[in-house]
């Protein structure tokens, strides 16, 4: 396994990590410095990069915009709406939707999680009933906590031909924003993630033709497990980047923060905590990778062993993530706790990546049962 930089990923870390939109910023600035066209290949109008070029594009992006909400919306784009579409759609689906997607000109949404299947994302109540003249299916159902739902083009929609197929019934769809029977309400208030929005997508009547079938009937199963091994690979792949900086402005503040007649940094309290977010950082770049070169080697399909690299890098970035900012808030005291320093808010928006693409509890489960442990 090959994990040395080529003179490209060097460009592509400093090029992204030059990239600094102000807080809040919209979609357009990521589009411009060409993220959401990472992993598409030139054919579409991308730059065809592999995963491993990606999660180091990704890093230096990751130091250099603030703003992990901006950084988590676009991730959802790229690995649950823009892969899926590389992977299984057709020639004709590429065409119409991966260009867009690419410039950042189309946003796109997965919309598979409903009220009562969570981290059971797969036990939907969401329905797709096909037409009875052979021209399309139709769609009845309710997605919730969907991001990128309030300013989405282009929704990836998952429904079972009938519950009582279980999980084997699931079936992906996508879905214009302006399709008849689709409209997106708005969503419980996040306590972080500001930046990256979420809505409820409903689904009344909604009437879709058979070239919105994305892959094959009842593939949808198949085509959710490479969303999940793709996104939890990488979207957090510039929390590492906001580690870093994060480090850097603690061990600036220990360099220079006086107390008792002494730099804090004369404190083992505080050197040891410092070491420690450097420990994690270093094994979440790891982990995250690792998985990423696997990706690249297309082992994201079912094995005789099946990876757990993807909850590992996940479960371990998420963790480290929250840990090393409430470290930050420690160290910076009071200062730390204001708004202002803004490290609170990153904490906030780290305690979020905990829960989405499947909680730390169900990364557990998920790793448990590929040891053979279930």
């Amino acid at each position: 396994m090959d994990l040395a930089w080529s003179p490209e990923e060097v460009a592509l870390h400093d090029r992204m990590r030059s990239c600094q939109p102000e807080d809040g910023a919209d979609w357009k600035t990521l589009a411009n410095a060409q993220v959401m066209a990472l992993p598409v290949p030139e054919e579409y109008g991308g730059l065809g990069l592999s995963p491993l070029s990606c999660a180091y594009g990704l890093e230096g992006l990751g130091y250099g915009c603030r703003d992990i909400g901006l950084l988590v919306r676009a991730g959802a784009h790229l690995w649950a709406v823009e892969v899926p579409l590389l992977r299984y759609g057709s020639e004709q689906q590429r065409r119409d939707y991966l260009p867009g997607l690419a410039e950042g000109r189309l946003v796109g949404a997965h919309a598979i999680t409903e009220a009562e299947s969570g981290s059971d994302a797969l036990a939907m109540s969401a329905v797709a009933r096909r037409r009875r003249d052979g021209g399309g299916y139709v769609l009845n159902g309710r997605k919730r906590f969907v991001t990128n739902a309030p300013e989405a083009d282009v929704f990836l929609v998952y429904a079972t031909l009938g519950r009582e197929l279980g999980f084997t019934g699931v079936t992906a769809f996508l879905v214009e924003r302006d399709n008849p029977g689709l409209r997106v309400e708005t969503e419980l208030r996040k306590a972080g993630l500001e930046s990256c929005p979420w809505g409820q997508v409903v689904l009344e009547q909604c009437e879709v033709g058979p070239e919105a079938l994305l892959g094959a009937e009842k593939q949808g199963s198949e085509i959710f497990g490479v969303v999940m091994a793709w996104e939890r690979t990488l979207i957090l792949a510039p929390l590492l980047g906001a580690m870093e900086r994060q480090i850097e402005e603690c061990v600036e503040r220990a360099r220079t923060r006086r107390q008792f007649g002494r730099r804090i940094s004369a404190y083992q309290a505080v050197t040891h905590r410092i070491v420690e977010m450097r420990h994690r950082l270093e094994t979440s770049r790891g982990l995250v990778r690792a998985a990423a070169w696997e990706l690249g080697a297309g082992l994201e399909q079912p094995r005789d062993a099946p990876s757990f690299l993807p909850e590992m890098a996940k479960l371990h970035v998420s963790e480290a993530a929250v840990a090393t900012f409430d470290d930050a808030i420690q160290i910076f005291g009071a200062l730390g706790y204001t708004e202002d320093a803004g490290i609170e808010r990153r904490l906030r928006d780290a305690l979020g990546t905990r829960i989405s693409s499947g909680t730390s509890d169900m990364q557990r489960e998920v790793i448990a049962g590929k040891l053979g442990l279930r």
